[in-house]
């Protein structure tokens, strides 16, 4: 405890906040990255009209953590949407209730130095989980850091597979 005080007030005169400090996570969910990335997955994940628990969601990202997807605009370019958690959740989460929504990772290669990892997450989404086929399919590249006592989500940053870019088979595709 007295490093986590020691650590805050060093970052706080450096003008950086401690606020991941003070999130609240379920221990399962965030004592390895196995458990971290399945956290994930299971929160986001439920049935139409299942109402997922943000609290949750929340409680696994570092402050400042990002939410980005790979769009292709209008005019072909390729571009970077990026959301925090809580705007994540005001543009996706009734969607993701309401239409029922279940992201499956189904390949991962993790890598890891130190404090912090990043895994390449393939996974399928369908609508319920008895769905034959996936209505997508693509990669989350998760960045992780290990703070000494936890996992934090620090950034999840996707694109979905495409016909010209199929998802290649040294990360699971075809």
């Amino acid at each position: 405890m007295k490093r986590v005080i020691i650590s805050c007030t060093l970052a706080m005169a450096m003008g950086w906040s401690c606020g991941l400090l003070a999130q609240q996570a379920d221990a399962d969910d965030v004592d390895t990255i196995d458990a971290i990335l399945a956290a994930v997955y299971a929160v986001i994940s439920g049935d139409a009209g299942e109402v997922r628990d943000w609290n949750r969601f929340l409680s696994l990202f570092s402050e400042g953590a990002t939410l980005s997807m790979v769009v292709q605009g209008d005019s072909g370019k390729f571009e970077r949407l990026i959301m925090t958690p809580e705007s994540y959740i005001e543009r996706s989460g009734s969607s993701l209730e309401r239409n029922g929504f279940h992201e499956v990772e189904f390949h991962r290669i993790t890598e890891q130095f130190g404090q912090i990892a990043h895994a390449f997450s393939s996974y399928e989404s369908r609508r319920t989980q008895s769905d034959r086929e996936p209505f997508a399919r693509g990669i989350n590249s998760f960045q992780l850091m290990h703070d000494g006592e936890r996992w934090w989500v620090v950034s999840i940053y996707w694109q979905s597979e495409a016909p010209d870019n199929m998802i290649p088979a040294k990360y699971g595709g075809s």
